[in-house]
């Protein structure tokens, strides 16, 4: 898959930052959206539904292809795994369960949580087949970092994966991410080697990411097929001047 990944083109920098007090941490809330909801995983409710999305043929296979766990054996396997990342704080796990369906259909957390600096990650992303490629599934992402950045005052939102994930780095940077490099092996996972791409929205990029994210999910961005007129690939490589296949 071909990709050009935008990079900046800035020198480092040793300045005084404006406000160095901590930001909050995240906490458990539900955050609503047009298409979706997002609210904290819970697996008495979440469950059954989470395992439909995620195991039963090859295409809900693949989803675990890059994570560091599953696919599981069992829906006792997947809910004793389920229980164990809706008891952390960091990672903290959500539920994406998009408006159409009203079932849950896929997860996403905030992680690697340094309110110290100011620096939060979204990551343990996982969409079910139904929700790939659609407003609900980007418009869930969006609701965790605008929450991050706009709430709560983070400055810096990663986004990190397998470096041979091309699909998660297309979708970091069709979210107007900025790649940063790869930490060449970095982890081992399932017993195999992983180089670690990293990437980044800063605070005084995100506004205008803001409005792009704001275009792309009105309604009027869609026709009456659900086809969108603009794509957020596009809107965001206008700022960039970099490309991302679609």
């Amino acid at each position: 898959m071909f990709l050009v990944e935008p990079t900046r083109k800035v020198a480092p920098s040793v300045a005084a930052v404006l406000d160095p007090s901590p930001a909050p941490r995240p906490d458990r809330r539900t955050h609503e959206g047009r298409y979706t909801r997002v609210e904290p995983l819970d697996p008495a409710t979440h469950a059954d539904a989470l395992f439909a999305a995620s195991h039963g043929d090859p295409e809900r296979a693949r989803i675990w292809d890059y994570l560091p766990y599953g696919p599981f054996a069992s829906e006792e396997e997947f809910n004793a795994h389920l229980c164990a990342q809706a008891a952390g704080e960091d990672p903290l796990f959500f539920a994406i369960r998009p408006h159409a369906s009203d079932r849950a259909e896929g997860v996403a957390s905030l992680m690697s949580i340094e309110p110290d600096h100011r620096s939060i990650e979204i990551g343990h992303i996982w969409l079910g087949p139904d929700l790939q490629r659609t407003p609900a599934a980007t418009e869930a992402l969006f609701l965790l970092i605008a929450h991050a950045l706009d709430d709560l005052g983070y400055r810096r939102m990663e986004w990190k994966c397998n470096a041979a994930n091309a699909g998660s780095r297309v979708a970091a940077c069709r979210l107007g991410f900025i790649h940063e490099g790869v930490f060449y092996q970095h982890r081992i996972f399932k017993g195999m080697n992983r180089d670690t791409a990293w990437f980044s929205i800063l605070d005084h990029e995100w506004p205008a990411l803001r409005a792009n994210f704001e275009t792309w999910l009105d309604p009027a961005n869609f026709d009456e097929d659900g086809r969108q007129q603009q794509s957020l690939g596009d809107l965001n490589r206008a700022l960039t001047a970099f490309g991302v296949d679609d």
